[in-house]
């Protein structure tokens, strides 16, 4: 096993990133300032969010965990050079053994994945075996809209389950910017007063600080305007557009107790919550001609792979449709 005492003092300047340090394995000086350099260009170069940030920490923390236990010797940068493909089959079937699913098993892969990538381009550390190891296959999962009927119902609705009349006006706001303009909850419930939508089109910022331009429909304007009229908290420059009923930044968990709400008092399917709301605004403009390159540009997706998957939804609606109405 690795030399607790000797290490002792590298353990203890570990990045935070990397989670509680008791918990980690040795690394010698090069190995800690290969992972550190590799959480800078992260979060950095590339702009990850603290919550990937955090997810990337946590996976690697784990292999570097097993790495030190199954190799019994301390972690070095000339380590990671050297692993076999045996090597990061066994830290899989660890991980399986401890639980994990097939999806959270590749998520760990893929970090790992990418600390090497980093090694390879940035450090001249190269490992032919973490290329050819091949992740356990996961079910092929599609988006699941809402109909256009069952957006609509919570459109027109979710503002009626709420006893306070400005908090009514707040969550229409907040799912008019969601189905209207496709947005995740998260770029809504972050912009502030000044971000608020004013004209035709609005700015938005997404995942990892991508710009995008979306454009904003009369009625998504007048439900913002609605709901900043009867807000009660001063709405000033570099303050929360959405609030809390104590004033703060707004939390998405309020937002999908109210679609919970909704689901409840009509009977919605389980998968009407905010992200399916994206989900139908693409899916509706594809079954009514949008095409899919502007589509990828509205939803903010890096890859054009990412947007194909609403073409699998609409041909299933259609073969829906199609069984229902020849069904004799």
């Amino acid at each position: 096993m690795p030399n607790i005492v000797e290490n002792e003092q590298d353990n203890s300047s570990l990045p935070e990133f990397l989670g509680e340090t008791q918990f980690l394995p040795n690394l010698n000086e090069g190995a800690l300032t290969l992972v550190q350099g590799w959480h800078r260009y992260l979060k950095s170069e590339k702009g990850y969010s603290n919550h990937t940030l955090t997810g990337y920490g946590h996976d690697i923390a784990t292999f570097l965990t097993f790495l030190a236990s199954y190799r019994d010797e301390v972690i070095t940068p000339q380590l990671f050079g050297k692993l076999h493909i045996r090597d990061f089959r066994s830290f899989l079937a660890n991980r399986k053994n401890a639980g994990l699913s097939a999806r959270s098993l590749n998520r760990c892969l893929s970090s790992v994945r990418n600390f090497y990538r980093y090694l390879s381009r940035h450090k001249n550390i190269e490992n032919d075996a973490i290329h050819a190891l091949q992740g356990p296959k996961t079910p092929h999962k599609v988006p699941r809209p809402l109909s256009v009927e069952g957006a609509i119902t919570v459109m027109e609705t979710v503002g009626e389950l709420s006893e306070n009349d400005w908090v009514s006006l707040r969550d229409t706001a907040v799912i008019s910017l969601l189905y209207g303009c496709g947005l995740r909850i998260n770029e809504a419930l972050s912009l502030n007063a000044e971000e608020r939508p004013m004209g035709d089109t609005m700015r938005i910022i997404g995942k990892r600080g991508k710009e995008r331009i979306v454009p904003i429909l009369p009625a998504v304007r007048n439900a913002v305007d609605a709901y900043i009229s009867a807000c009660p908290y001063d709405l000033e420059t570099n303050t929360a557009l959405f609030r809390g009923a104590r004033g703060g930044r707004l939390n998405a968990r309020m937002i999908q107790l109210a679609m919970q709400k909704v689901r409840a008092a009509f009977g919605l399917p389980d998968n009407a919550t905010p992200h399916a709301l994206r989900h139908s605004f693409a899916t509706h403009l594809l079954s009514n001609g949008g095409d899919l390159r502007t589509i990828q540009e509205l939803l903010g997706h890096a890859d054009l792979s990412s947007t194909q998957v609403y073409t699998e939804v609409d041909s299933a609606r259609l073969m829906d449709v199609y069984d229902k109405a020849f069904k004799r």
